[in-house]
């Protein structure tokens, strides 16, 4: 196979006779060509293309390069290795083979190595800004990043094997025996990843949102992978749960459809309260809360008529779930405040009891309950 990357390079060299007398000094000669070739490059075409990419406002530009620098000035100095390998005289068969073979093992792991690391560092932030801006979805991101890498690997397995001939026949053929064994010994394994491809496919939640699990958890997803979910509750505390039993629980998801969270706060006001103060003043106290939102407008109602109360219920909307808690407590502080400053008392259960005398029993009769 013809491996000449540099037309007329050959004849050139053919006119010094010590190159034609020693063979591997030709051949070094031909990789040292090459690796000069490589630095030139570096030196003049990618640090020009470099400044041509910072002056535009473009992120995707400046991407490819900082991506191809490396790999192709290392697949320059490759083609050097596999330009030398061909000149006459032809290698001895073991070497012949191993060395191209080997070189271009070496150059599909660099370009493949290259992709996988770009892969993983990139964050969303960047994966937008690299594409212009688009609105790029976490869990969608999360996932392809996680096939992808996946999918790499496999690639650059089988791309070695078929360079070096490798007969993938019994491979493929054993692979199912291997798959039904893998299968069995890996079950949960494969029930996590796939349970992790329903949870993407399903958008039941994603990163950033407050869910409640059916263990009673609540907390908000931090990292959905493909074996698990990652939930950090209030506490501080970080739950790891498989996929698969995410795929088939109960999910109560606090951020959906909208990134919004109700209260209902119970307030009960003695009997002979004025009805219309009490609704007046609490919706000035859900109006004063910044963290109260607007749309949809705080409502009162009142729900019952209880043995000690008259039953009110607030019933207003925050704009983060992390405050259900914070909010609750300052809202029913800032209430117990208002109905102090207002002389509008809260009631508590009582109960009359009676205490009678000996002789007004024996009066009424002792069998009377």
């Amino acid at each position: 196979m013809d491996f000449t990357f540099i037309p007329h390079l050959d004849l050139f060299l053919e006119k010094f006779p010590i190159l034609q007398e020693y063979d591997l000094l030709e051949r070094l000669v031909i990789v040292l060509v090459y690796v000069l070739l490589a630095k030139v490059i570096d030196l003049i075409l990618i640090r020009f293309l470099r400044k041509v990419a910072l002056s535009t406002k473009m992120h995707f530009d400046d991407f490819l390069i900082n991506f191809f620098h490396k790999p192709f000035l290392f697949t320059v100095v490759v083609m050097g290795v596999l330009h030398a390998c061909s000149v006459n005289p032809q290698l001895p068969r073991l070497p012949g083979m191993i060395i191209p073979n080997g070189a271009k093992t070496l150059l599909l792991m660099v370009w493949c190595a290259a992709l996988f690391r770009s892969l993983s560092n990139t964050s969303l932030k960047d994966a937008a800004r690299i594409l212009g801006g688009w609105d790029i979805d976490p869990d969608i991101f999360l996932l392809f990043k996680n096939v992808s890498r996946i999918l790499i690997l496999l690639f650059t397995i089988l791309w070695v094997l078929l360079l070096w001939e490798v007969n993938l026949a019994p491979l493929f053929a054993s692979a199912g025996i291997i798959g039904i064994a893998i299968a069995l010994a890996a079950k949960d394994t494969l029930a996590n990843f796939f349970g992790g491809i329903s949870v993407f496919m399903d958008r039941a939640y994603k990163v950033g949102e407050y869910i409640i699990l059916d263990s009673g958890e609540r907390g908000e997803v931090v990292e959905v992978g493909i074996r698990s979910t990652k939930i950090k509750t209030r506490d501080d505390v970080m739950i790891t749960i498989p996929n698969g039993i995410m795929a088939n629980s109960k999910i109560i998801n606090e951020s959906a459809p909208k990134p919004r969270f109700r209260i209902r706060l119970d307030i009960g006001v003695s009997y002979g309260t004025d009805l219309d103060v009490v609704e007046e003043l609490l919706l000035v106290v859900a109006d004063e809360n910044n963290q109260v939102l607007k749309q949809p407008a705080p409502r009162v109602r009142l729900r019952t008529f209880g043995d000690s109360a008259v039953n009110f219920q607030l019933l207003l909307w925050i704009r983060d779930p992390r405050e259900k808690g914070r909010q609750t407590h300052l809202l029913l502080k800032e209430v117990y405040r208002c109905f102090k400053l207002n002389s509008i008392s809260i009631p508590f259960p009582q109960r009359d009891v009676y205490v009678r005398k000996a002789e007004d029993w024996a009066v009424t009769g002792n069998d009377e309950v």
